[in-house]
């Protein structure tokens, strides 16, 4: 996420090494191996300030050393690659049936994880529960000796532009939420950075800032769980999240496939929520709210009755992903959520009519590559955790805070 600088920000020298260390961390972060002679001739920096930019990441121990290796530069170099040992970003899902957090290194490698079933409730209910959640994480092994950059939430709905308010999550009943507010009053700990955003948005934005190597220029995840919502992220080397005036971006579940049609949780009519959700799944096979879907479905899945209510909801997810391809255009799609465990009786129908459909209107054979995430449980936690490490490296007064 790319950050501005005022005149008097220019001017200001620990400012300005406190961006060349960002740039070069943010190098190593998506190249892993580059040397020093490979970061000065890629960022257009001097030697010198890269060598001091570089000593002063591994002193801080953001960076470490690899073997040597013949460099663009001329002489070998030391290969540099983010440090997995010393610090820790923290992710956490609200879900509409659950509770989700991670523990990762600064490459996004998992080094704890918790599922929590809960039963939709207040916000207040699932704000204590969370952090005592995250406190029993935040203790383990694997996290308690490691320093803690800071910790990301995402939620199941549209967030107010700038601030940390959950505007509406209509399969929990929530309207207007200061739910990182309440959850700072039960956990007082981790310092550092505290951010919150939508379960999509998070995830999108977590399965293109963790890659490395080919990176696509944007990307689009869809969550299909017990909701419908998509995340699109765009941009190289700084992605940035398309959220909209009010948030709305990406709120594909409330999009009207069929006018007219079933009321949604949200109050309108013909929502594509009301033809592809787990709600509505549950609803037109007698599944109690309480029961896990995938589960319920397991022994049931070649009944006649389940097979035409998953290929009704296939039908419309994928055209869904026609839509999405259509108005969104990504460079690349990615299909996660509760809902891809029901497999193909869910997931055939969609993408039989999403690549029959995608070429259609320009009439060429490249095809948009549409990737399946089959256990998508912890996707969202560990975006909001990529968001956390984004926030530590770009944002000014977030690597204040976190020494870089």
């Amino acid at each position: 996420m790319p950050t501005s600088t005022n005149q008097h920000n220019a001017g200001n020298l620990g400012f300005l090494k406190r961006l060349n260390r960002s740039a070069i961390l943010e190098m190593v972060r998506r190249s892993p191996g580059m040397t020093r002679a490979d970061i000065a001739t890629h960022a257009r920096l001097t030697k010198a300030t890269v060598g001091t930019g570089v000593q002063s990441l591994l002193a801080r121990k953001w960076l470490t050393e690899g073997d040597l290796k013949k460099s663009s530069g001329g002489r070998p170099g030391r290969a540099l690659y983010l440090n997995d040992e010393h610090y820790a970003l923290i992710g956490a899902e609200v879900g509409v049936h659950g509770l989700r957090m991670v523990a990762c290194s600064l490459n996004g490698d998992i080094l704890d994880q918790h599922h929590e079933h809960l039963p939709p409730t207040t916000p207040e209910i699932t704000a204590r529960h969370l952090a005592e959640c995250l406190q029993t994480l935040l203790a383990g092994p694997a996290v308690a000796e490691r320093h803690c950059l800071g910790l990301g939430i995402a939620v199941p709905g549209p967030i107010a532009p700038g601030q940390t308010v959950l505007r509406l999550a209509p399969n929990l009943g929530w309207r207007d939420v200061p739910f990182l507010d309440l959850l700072q009053q039960y956990l007082p700990a981790p310092e550092g950075i505290w951010l919150m955003d939508n379960e999509a948005k998070a995830a999108a934005f977590g399965e293109l800032y963790f890659r490395t190597g080919d990176i696509p220029d944007s990307l689009l995840y869809v969550s299909a769980g017990t909701g419908i919502g998509s995340g699109l992220v765009e941009g190289n080397p700084w992605p940035v999240v398309t959220r909209g005036v009010q948030g709305l971006a990406g709120e594909i579940g409330h999009t009207i496939l069929q006018p007219g049609g079933l009321y949604c949780h949200c109050g309108n009519r013909g929502c594509a929520e009301t033809l592809v959700s787990g709600w509505t799944i549950r609803a037109a096979l007698g599944i109690a709210e309480e029961d896990d879907l995938y589960e319920a479905l397991a022994s049931r899945l070649h009944d006649d009755e389940v097979q035409r209510t998953l290929k009704r909801a296939g039908q419309a997810l994928g055209t869904l992903l026609l839509n999405l391809h259509h108005t969104q255009n990504p460079s690349e799609i990615v299909l996660g959520g509760s809902l891809t465990r029901l497999g193909p009786a869910l997931l055939e129908p969609a993408l039989s009519y999403f690549e029959a459909s995608q070429n259609r209107l320009l009439g060429i054979s490249q095809h948009i590559p549409l990737r399946i995430i089959e256990d998508s449980t912890f996707i969202a936690a560990r975006g909001a955790a990529a968001q956390v490490l984004a926030h530590a490296i770009h944002d000014p007064d977030a690597v204040n805070r976190a020494s870089l």
